[in-house]
């Protein structure tokens, strides 16, 4: 094992026998388990210092590749957490405490409204008057409509944006079936589309979304679904202006003589958004489902969504879920109109979006100060293109900084004898303060090799 770690070291830096024991690791010449050569025996052959060789393990450790056992040496973790699916998991990475973890795409707690005042609103019984009462509350639905991007025919709750999606395409998709995305997109979809057996089309995207033309190319093939993220795009935070959503649109209907394609529109973000809300249903309702989750806005465990959409499709997804768990639970529909209406939870949101929103600017403005051109996003989120993405993540770990890598987002397929774009997905939501410094340690390991 010590000369297949020797071989593989192009830069005796801790940064180089880091990443060369990365790749070792992810393509299988080294396994969960494995002993790892002593730190001593290493820097020997190598010629270097031990102190190179422990930062290098140190970084290892901070991703969650290699475990320490004290005087029993360092061994390789497991890759990935076997009950998560293949995409999902690259998200999940390892569980080790980062002393800034910027990985998770997930809100600042600080940030959620306090569910005190709603919970006092939940019936003391769990009870209900028929298993086939309407899945939705009155309330709840009209307060959705009245905020709804344009009318929609139908409208339900589900648990969470991906269990609307995951209906949506178990109601469209048949094995072999075609789906655009957009590249990158959230991985948990590439999950979804092999799950149904569907073939993916990748569509690029730039700072206004998915590109009309490469769309049109798209199709052509006859896909019978389109996934969009419409606002604060996971993972590059961009979001669609009007003129985008309009054109995409118009490159739809042009194609209706091929394919008719359902667009599912993923809205995850919109509470805390920055930016308006701009939906294709509003030119193709017959056509559009639209998804709106509040796990951004009012927390992640809330486990709620809701789809709108033609009453047709609507109904057969909700007509599957009364095979399965029924509906979503109207204690938590009650919570949830409570969030949505009582005054001090709807401030508390908004001083969220404005709080995001600001953090967003300052990161940005701060890597641009570090020579970094870079461009605010909307959301939690952030895209950071990288000299080399596993160089990029080794060197932040080495400084207690976790982020998530941009090749687990990407769903085009590799190009031969190309390396294609080197990327990190940074939560910036969650950097509360001392911006200059994240962003001088985000502009190192960008330039990182």
């Amino acid at each position: 094992m010590l000369e297949r770690i020797v071989d593989a070291v192009e830069h005796r830096t801790p940064e180089g026998i880091a990443a060369a024991i990365s790749r070792l690791i992810r393509s299988g010449s080294l396994s969960a388990g494995d002993r790892l050569p002593t730190v001593r025996d290493v820097a020997s052959t190598l010629g270097v210092s031990p102190a190179t060789v422990s930062n290098a393990w140190q970084a290892l450790s901070g991703v969650g590749l290699i475990t320490s056992r004290g005087r029993a040496g360092s061994y390789v973790l497991q890759a990935a957490t076997p009950w998560m699916p293949p995409h999902f998991g690259e998200l999940a990475g390892s569980h080790v405490t980062a002393r800034l973890d910027l990985s998770t795409g997930t809100p600042d707690p600080s940030l959620l409204p306090d569910l005190s005042h709603a919970l006092t609103k939940v019936p003391t019984r769990a009870d209900t008057a028929s298993y086939l009462s309407s899945p939705v509350l009155p309330g709840l639905e009209k307060h959705l409509r009245a905020s709804w991007p344009y009318p929609v025919a139908s409208l339900t709750i589900v648990d969470g944006a991906l269990d609307a999606i995951s209906r949506a395409l178990e109601t469209l998709v048949r094995f072999g079936d075609r789906v655009v995305v957009e590249n990158p997109t959230f991985p948990p979809f590439l999950d979804l589309l092999e799950t149904f057996g569907a073939e993916r089309l990748p569509v690029d995207v730039d700072e206004q979304g998915i590109l009309p033309r490469q769309l049109a190319d798209a199709l052509a093939l006859g896909p019978v679904a389109v996934i969009l993220q419409p606002r604060a795009h996971n993972p590059t935070g961009i979001s669609m202006g009007a003129a985008r959503a309009r054109e995409l649109a118009r490159v739809l209907r042009a194609h209706d003589h091929l394919c008719d394609p359902v667009v599912i529109e993923d809205d995850h973000s919109g509470e805390i958004s920055s930016s308006p809300a701009h939906s294709l249903g509003t030119w193709l309702p017959n056509r559009t489902l639209h998804v709106r989750s509040f796990a951004k806005s009012h927390g992640p465990d809330l486990r709620i969504a809701a789809l709108g959409g033609p009453e047709a499709l609507i109904d057969r997804i909700v007509a599957r879920r009364l095979l399965g768990p029924g509906w979503t639970s109207r204690m938590l529909q009650t919570i949830l109109y409570e969030l949505l209406t009582a005054p001090a939870s709807v401030d508390t949101v908004h001083d969220a979006r404005r709080i995001y929103q600001a953090r967003q600017r300052l990161l940005s403005e701060a890597l641009v100060e570090q020579g970094l051109p870079h461009e605010p996003s909307d959301g939690i989120n952030t895209w950071l293109p990288v000299a080399d993405e596993k160089a990029a993540i080794l060197t932040l770990a080495a400084s207690g900084i976790r982020v998530a890598a941009g090749s687990s987002f990407v769903a085009a397929a590799p190009v031969a004898d190309a390396r294609p774009p080197q990327f990190l997905r940074v939560t910036a939501g969650r950097v509360a303060d001392d911006f200059d410094t994240v962003a001088a340690l985000l502009a190192a390991a960008a330039r990182a090799e």
